[in-house]
């Protein structure tokens, strides 16, 4: 796991996917945020702690994450960062405004425990936001290197936000614009994997060629625009918003 956040940490600054997913939930956080300054956010399951600038601008940031080599990277540069378990967070009730969880779900066993810890930290009226991914035709490489127990719809996804005790805002699309590469691109990994060794934990995160980068960025960035118009029909990750009644 800390090989994976080392390679992580090098392809957040510059891979499309990376830069695209900035895109997304910048806007989602404002509008959590409502304008309000000064709020409490978490991060749950942090990583590298990169995403922490994402909530910054909205109050006081800090977060979490299982790993020991995560949250000592974070702390390096300037992040509150501890070691936690998501299904034990290390907060008192009802302390924190805003709890965000990318891509940290679909990881966890106890996905429902997982949901109800995060709304036990935050205060009523107060917000969960949360990222997954979608399709399980879509597992690959990525998933099995990363663990991943399941994958989600949007059905699947209200309902575990209903079975944690949260009410739904939104459940909508991400990364529709890519949707036939990355469904391809796992295609060929699973007809693949029996003349490999084993999956490969780059394959996804590794960086393309600055052109097919930067054709692949300037795509997700137009979806992020579109996306404040208008739903998608499909992608290959979900985005959730609940809100703690």
């Amino acid at each position: 796991m800390d090989d994976l956040l080392e390679l992580t940490g090098r392809a957040e600054a510059t891979h499309f996917w990376f830069r695209g997913f900035r895109k997304f939930i910048a806007p989602v956080l404002e509008d959590v945020a409502d304008g309000r300054a000064g709020l409490r956010l978490v991060d749950c399951g942090c990583g590298t702690g990169n995403n922490l600038r994402l909530l910054q601008p909205h109050g006081r940031t800090f977060g979490f994450d299982l790993t020991s080599s995560g949250p000592a990277r974070a702390r390096l540069d300037g992040w509150m960062v501890v070691r936690g378990d998501i299904t034990r967070i290390p907060l008192v009730s009802e302390s924190v405004d805003v709890a965000t969880a990318f891509d940290v779900l679909q990881c966890v066993e106890a996905d429902v425990a997982a949901l109800r810890e995060m709304a036990r930290i935050v205060r009523p009226g107060g917000a969960i936001v949360a990222t997954l991914a979608a399709f399980d035709v879509l597992r690959g490489d990525h998933a099995e290197v990363w663990q991943e127990v399941r994958r989600y719809t949007p059905a699947s996804a209200r309902r575990l936000v209903e079975a944690a005790g949260l009410k739904p805002e939104r459940v909508s699309f991400l990364f529709a614009s890519i949707f036939p590469l990355v469904a391809a691109a796992r295609l060929t990994q699973r007809v693949t994997r029996r003349f490999r060794s084993g999956p490969r934990a780059d394959i996804d995160i590794a960086v393309p060629s600055a052109p097919v980068n930067l054709v692949l960025t300037a795509l997700v960035n137009g979806e992020a625009a579109l996306m404040r118009r208008m739903p998608m029909p499909i992608g290959s990750s979900l985005l959730v918003v609940a809100r703690k009644m």
